[in-house]
């Protein structure tokens, strides 16, 4: 009996394109799909066992995430992204995250500084596991928004954490690097519970700063 396609598969309450859109975004992360590369509609349509229509729609989700760049009459292609275009992500997401840390630090309450302690934690014991340590890190900066409660802001850097996700020379993969984002989030940290907004604004500001110098 031949395996289930995904088309068949129980999917959850998300649309198939959803799921499909879900399925490409991870083999972009995972390099399956390298930057730069021609995406195979026909190939990719036998792989999942689905039609053009569902594939199509995921691609148009994953070319406003820039994921995916749309070629006229040369089809989609996975996104490259340039030194420029690092430096403008990293731009904007320390404009928006320190804001973010110096609103937290002035107005959160224990059980949201608590939620920070616990990934802060988690990170401490992660020093030595780039993968693991890369994940909660992003966990924590996503936490920072939601707890700062400016949902556009949270979207728009989901959306650029994506695309961060795209460059292959990310600032934790340097070596050296975790450990001096690790002594970056321990200041962050302090200043947090010291509600100390500017510190925290200044904090946040220099992490990204120095992330970008490593990504470079």
């Amino acid at each position: 009996m031949p395996a289930p396609t995904l088309a068949h598969t129980a999917l959850s309450r998300r649309a198939l394109y959803q799921e499909v859109a879900e399925r490409l975004r991870q083999q972009i992360f995972d390099s399956q799909l390298e930057p730069g590369s021609w995406i195979d509609e026909m190939k990719l349509c036998q792989a999942l066992g689905i039609s053009r229509t569902p594939l199509r729609e995921a691609l148009k989700v994953l070319a406003v995430e820039g994921l995916v760049t749309m070629k006229l009459r040369r089809g989609a292609y996975v996104t490259e992204v340039s030194r420029d275009d690092v430096a403008q992500v990293y731009h904007l997401l320390a404009l928006l995250e320190s804001d973010a840390a110096a609103w937290v630090a002035e107005h959160a309450d224990p059980a949201q500084r608590a939620r920070l302690q616990q990934l802060h934690g988690k990170l401490e014991k992660q020093a030595r596991q780039r993968d693991a340590y890369f994940a909660t890190n992003e966990s924590f900066h996503m936490a920072l928004l939601e707890i700062a409660g400016n949902r556009w802001a949270e979207q728009i850097v989901t959306d650029l954490r994506k695309v961060m996700k795209l460059n292959r020379h990310h600032s934790l993969f340097k070596q050296g690097r975790l450990a001096e984002s690790l002594v970056e989030h321990r200041a962050l940290m302090t200043a947090i519970d010291n509600s100390d907004a500017e510190d925290a604004r200044r904090l946040m500001q220099t992490h990204f700063a120095n992330g970008l110098e490593a990504a470079a």
